[in-house]
Formats: C-alpha cells, sequence, structure tokens
C-alpha cells in the first residue's frame, strides 16, 4: 500500500532556502574542494551516475587522472577509484584538491604537502579526533580555527557527563531563530517557532499520568523522505501504536529534511494519519553543542503543546542527549530505543586494513562509552535482539530495565498464500528456475557478492538458479560488474530501490530468501527487518551463521544457517533445501508461524506495557 502523505504545515521556503545557504557557505568558506566533493556525491544516482560517465569520458584513458578517480568515485566504484590515485604520481595527488580530497574520503595516505585542514580531517575519520583538533589548533589561518572549534566541540559531546543544558520557563513560545551566533554555541533563549499544525493541546509540566500513555517520539529520519529501514519501523511503531490508543506525534532532529537536500519540505507531514514535525530554524548553530540545545529548545516546545507522559528516542547517543535533558527538566520518563551500534558500523565501513586501528581509536571507544551511558541513564532501554539486550546488561544497564522489541511485520503480510512462480508472473519475471535473493541496502558488510558466488555454484552443479537483488547502495556497481564477470547477466535482476509495496512483491517471486551478512561486530548484534517480511510471505530464509541471525532463523525453525563469507558453504545449504520439497514446506510453515507473533500490532503491546509502567512511578 502506498503511503498516504500530506503537508500538515506550511513550507517557509525563505527559511529552508537559509539553513541550506548558511551550511553551504561554512563549507565553502572551510574547504570548497571538500565541499565540490561530497556535493557531487550526495546527487541522486540518476543525476550522478551520468555525471560519472562524463568524468570518464573527459579523462584521458592512457594516464590515470584526477577527474577518472572522481568519476569512478561518482560511480560508485571505491576500489576503482584507489587504484587511480595509487598510480597517479606524487606531485598529481598532491597539486590536485579534488584528487586529496578523494585520497582522504576513500581512507588512503594523505598526499604530501597537504594543508593542516586536510590532515586533521584524515585523522578524524581514522578515529584519532584529540590529534585532530591539536593540528588545527596550532596551523595558521580562520578557516582552521573554525574548523577545530566545530571539531571540539562534537568531541565534548562525546566526553563522558556530558549533558545539554535545558532551561524551563513558563512561556511556551520560543523563538528557533538564532539572533547571534556566539562561537560554540547558540544562546537557547534566541528561539521562536509556530504552534505545531493540529491545535495547541493543553499545557504539561510533567505532572500528568492519567489515561492512556501519551508518547513524543524523537527521531533521526522520517517517511516520506526517506525511505530506510530505520524510517520504516519508525512508521510501523507510530500506526501500531496510535492503533492501540496509545498517543502519539514525531519529531525529528535539527533541520531535517532541509539539510539533507530537501528545501521544499514542509514544517509537518502526515503520513497514514502519522504527524512527523520538523525542527527548522531560521539558522542552524555552527556547532554539535548549539545544535543539541537548539534541539532541546524546540523538542521542550513540543513537550509543551503535546503533553506527552513519555519522551521515546533512538539510535543514537544525540538524541538520547537531548531526551535526557528535556525529560529530567519537564518531570517525564524516557525511553532509548538502541536499534543499532553505529559505533561499530563505522567500524564495519572502514578499509579491512585499518580495522583494528579503529577498534583501538579514541573515535570508538567513546563513542561505544557513551552509548553505553545514555543507556544507563535511561527509565528504559528497548534493543531489537537478545543479542544486543545480553550485550547491554554485560556493559552495566540493569536487565529490568530492557524490553526486547524486534523487528516485525504488517499483520496484513500474513494473509494470503501465493507461490513463488505466481509472484514471478505478477513481476513480469521468467518463471522457469528456483530464484534466491533478497531485498536489502547493497553495501559491504551485506556479503551480497557472496551470494552471487554461490549462484554461480549451483549453476555450474547443473542447477537452474536464478538471483534478484533488490535495493541500491554503494556496492551496486561493483555488484553489477561481478554479474558480469561470473557470467550472469542472463539469470540475475537488479532492480534498484523499490517501495514498501514492491518489496513485498519481490519477496513472494522468491523461492528463498538470503541474509549472507559478513562476520563483523555490528552484523553480529544487529537483526534486519526484510527476513521478517519474507517468513510472514512463506520463503524460508538461508542466513550467515551469527547471533543476531541465528535467533531469527535456527530458533524458530524458519531456515538454514551457513558459515559466513563462504560461497560453497552458502552454495551448499542452498542446494539442499532447493533440492528438498518437503524441507522447504516445513521452514516456510515455520518461518510463517513465527512472523505471526512478531506483528507490530503485538509489538505495540510491548511499548504501552512500557509507557505504562513508567507513567506508574512515583
Amino acid at each position: 500500500m502506498a503511503d498516504r502523505t500530506t503537508r500538515a504545515g506550511g513550507v517557509d521556503t525563505l527559511r529552508n532556502l537559509g539553513i541550506l545557504v548558511v551550511m553551504l557557505r561554512r563549507h565553502a568558506q572551510d574547504d570548497p574542494a571538500r565541499l565540490a566533493v561530497q556535493g557531487m556525491r550526495r546527487m541522486p544516482p540518476r543525476v550522478r551516475r551520468p555525471v560519472a560517465r562524463a568524468l570518464a569520458r573527459a579523462a584521458r584513458p592512457a594516464a590515470a587522472s584526477p577527474l577518472q578517480a572522481l568519476g569512478s568515485y561518482l560511480a560508485d566504484r571505491p576500489e576503482d577509484a584507489r587504484r587511480v590515485l595509487r598510480d597517479l604520481p606524487a606531485s598529481t595527488l598532491g597539486g590536485s584538491r579534488i584528487a586529496s580530497e578523494l585520497a582522504v574520503q576513500l581512507d588512503l595516505d594523505v598526499p604530501p604537502g597537504a594543508g593542516a585542514v586536510l590532515r586533521s580531517r584524515a585523522l578524524w575519520r581514522r578515529g584519532d579526533l584529540t590529534a585532530a583538533i591539536a593540528l588545527l589548533e596550532a596551523a595558521p589561518g580562520r578557516a582552521a580555527r573554525r574548523q577545530a572549534q566545530r571539531l571540539a566541540s562534537e568531541l565534548a559531546t562525546m566526553r563522558p557527563g556530558y549533558a545539554v543544558p535545558v532551561r524551563w520557563s513558563s512561556s511556551s513560545h520560543v523563538d528557533a531563530s538564532p539572533v547571534t551566533d556566539r562561537g560554540d554555541r547558540t544562546d537557547p533563549g534566541d528561539f521562536t517557532i509556530a504552534a505545531p499544525a493540529g491545535g495547541v493541546a493543553p499545557r504539561h509540566t510533567g505532572g500528568e499520568r492519567s489515561g492512556a500513555p501519551r508518547a513524543l517520539h524523537l527521531l533521526t529520519n522520517s517517511l516520506p523522505w526517506t525511505q530506510s529501514g530505520y524510517a520504516l519501523r519508525s512508521h510501523s511503531i507510530l500506526r501500531a501504536q496510535a492503533g492501540l490508543g496509545i498517543g502519539v506525534r514525531a519529531v525529528t532532529r535539527l533541520g531535517y529534511p532541509v539539510n539533507v537536500g530537501l528545501p521544499w519540505a514542509s514544517s509537518s507531514d502526515v503520513v497514514d494519519g502519522v504527524p512527523y514535525h520538523r525542527l527548522l530554524p531560521r539558522r542552524m548553530s555552527a556547532t554539535s553543542e548549539g545544535r543539541l540545545e537548539q534541539t532541546a529548545e524546540l523538542l521542550r516546545f513540543h513537550v509543551e503543546q503535546f503533553a506527552p507522559t513519555v519522551l521515546h528516542t533512538t539510535t543514537h547517543f544525540p538524541n538520547a542527549l537531548v531526551a535526557r535533558a528535556v525529560a529530567g527538566a519537564a518531570g517525564l520518563p524516557w525511553v532509548y530505543e538502541a536499534r543499532g551500534q553505529l559505533e561499530k558500523t563505522w567500524l564495519a565501513s572502514r578499509p579491512a586494513d585499518q580495522r583494528d586501528e579503529g577498534a583501538a581509536s579514541e573515535r570508538f571507544r567513546l563513542w561505544h562509552a557513551k552509548e553505553t551511558e545514555v543507556a544507563v541513564a535511561a527509565d528504559h532501554v528497548v534493543v531489537l535482539s537478545e543479542v544486543m539486550r545480553d550485550d547491554l546488561v554485560q556493559r552495566g544497564v540493569q536487565p529490568s530495565r530492557i524490553t526486547v522489541v524486534p523487528n516485525a511485520v504488517d499483520a496484513g503480510l500474513l494473509e494470503g498464500r501465493t507461490t513463488p512462480r505466481e509472484g514471478r508472473r505478477a513481476l513480469g519475471l521468467p518463471e522457469e528456475g528456483r530464484w534466491v535473493g533478497t531485498v536489502s541496502s547493497l553495501v559491504d558488510y551485506e556479503g551480497l557478492d557472496v551470494l552471487l558466488h554461490a549462484v554461480r555454484r549451483l549453476r555450474d552443479e547443473g542447477l537452474d538458479v536464478r538471483c534478484a537483488i533488490a535495493g541500491d547502495g554503494i556496492s551496486r556497481p561493483s555488484l553489477q560488474q561481478l554479474v558480469t564477470t561470473l557470467g550472469l547477466d542472463d539469470v540475475v535482476v537488479m532492480p534498484g530501490r523499490v517501495s514498501r509495496a514492491e518489496a513485498a512483491r519481490w519477496h513472494r517471486a522468491l523461492d528463498v530468501f538470503v541474509v549472507p551478512r559478513r562476520d563483523t561486530l555490528v552484523c553480529r548484534t544487529v537483526t534486519p527487518l526484510k527476513p521478517i517480511e519474507a517468513m510472514a510471505a512463506g520463503r524460508p530464509v538461508v542466513a550467515s551463521d551469527l547471533p543476531a541471525l541465528a535467533e531469527i532463523v535456527a530458533g524458530p525453525g524458519s531456515g538454514l544457517l551457513a558459515t559466513p563469507d563462504d560461497a560453497g558453504a552458502l552454495a551448499g545449504r542452498l542446494h539442499g533445501l532447493l533440492e528438498d520439497d518437503s524441507l522447504w514446506q516445513q521452514l516456510a510453515a515455520g518461518g510463517r508461524e513465527f512472523a505471526a507473533t512478531r506483528t507490530w500490532q503485538a509489538m505495540a503491546a510491548r511499548y504501552h506495557d512500557i509507557y505504562e509502567t513508567l507513567g506508574s512511578r512515583p
């Protein structure tokens, strides 16, 4: 079903453009080359990829050049870009700002003679935060000083004990436009916003605890502007909570979605009846501390107007810092939902030869400790899996204050039965053969190259196995290239990013849903959403043998596990399942039974119990 979206608030175009202009001006003053590279990298793929092809044509084919490296980078071929940069003469690499910037973005050695700003950013990316700031503080120039100030502010929010200051007053009209930007922070008294769409609720001072729970959610992003697993989980939770009689309102992080390039965004949207409010000041502070204070002040306004009985926020710790401060000032309980472990995601994104260094880095240690600190401080913590629960218990969170609310499905997905052939017919795919595949973000740690190698092995064994990989991401070009290299162009389909409704159709087109994740820290603890949806469609799952995946596959009997990063092991599991119809039927039925226990409607009851328990505390 398509999202039913309406704009509940007007569009203040001048304000939104002002946010973008100030943000772009700051980046241009500090480092125009970085702004140019990142600006091109963030263009939509339909725009960026033609630009990449044009750059490739403009580059001289006989010799490596900065243009060639940039074209590969924009085409999501980071290894090709690294190869080109390594082939550049040192004088060319050091003399080209674009090439130097690409070297930093791709985690290569900083070019000889690079300036302090570039060298500092390389240190920051590697996790050496204090050294990065010290380098800037010793460098001449206003750009270095501004950057040092901003990085020092970001580091300050990561240090133990940092808290967002909140001033609670009797005024319910707060100005969201900083009159002056006082260096490292903005005076939280300098704000103004209009009342949220939907009217003004009775003022709330934190003492009301009667009637149904009312949850104010602070989110990082949301529908309709972001179609991610995070946004879809949030929307499903909000819809299910509202259906259970819980009052819900969601607000998104400061500046979103304008700060991701959407100046036409309205001040609020209603999607499927769920209200999403935007925190859009006329000017955003230049520092992390200032932006957290702005977020807290604007969230305070929503507390006063919506009258929640609980604040609920999600990964990662900046959201928790704001919720903790506002909840404390308002006398409200707050819930922290740890949906992932982003320090481990960051580590997984590092080049393989830098991961040990990253695990020992200042960034990783501070980030990990800060996530522990906010989880310990929360009145209650929600996690996605038993593995995550056990991890937080080991880090000092009381078991009684942790509830597992796993990824789930809408009950409607359990209705009806469709055979894989019928599913393929509906999508216009060939009905013959046996189809394996996934719906996923196309990033390295998903291990989709392992799946393609497994398909090649199965076909070499004489099985007519086809593959569908729906989704988009930085690994898409390299996966497409691998498809060609393996001779699979005629039997692998990659339709790109698909909507929620389309994702369900791709699940039904498969015989087996595959989750070939690599053995990384983040994959060992975080469970994806899509396998549960595939189970609801009656499709067995074959997944990497990792704790978070074993919890939803081996335990309920919904599929089989294979050794991670081992195409032979994966092919063996798929071969056995595809050739054994009774096993296929058994696992398909087990998956549907398991999915029936994990509907968003059932999960909403867990949230209701948490909110009721917190509301009854003295």
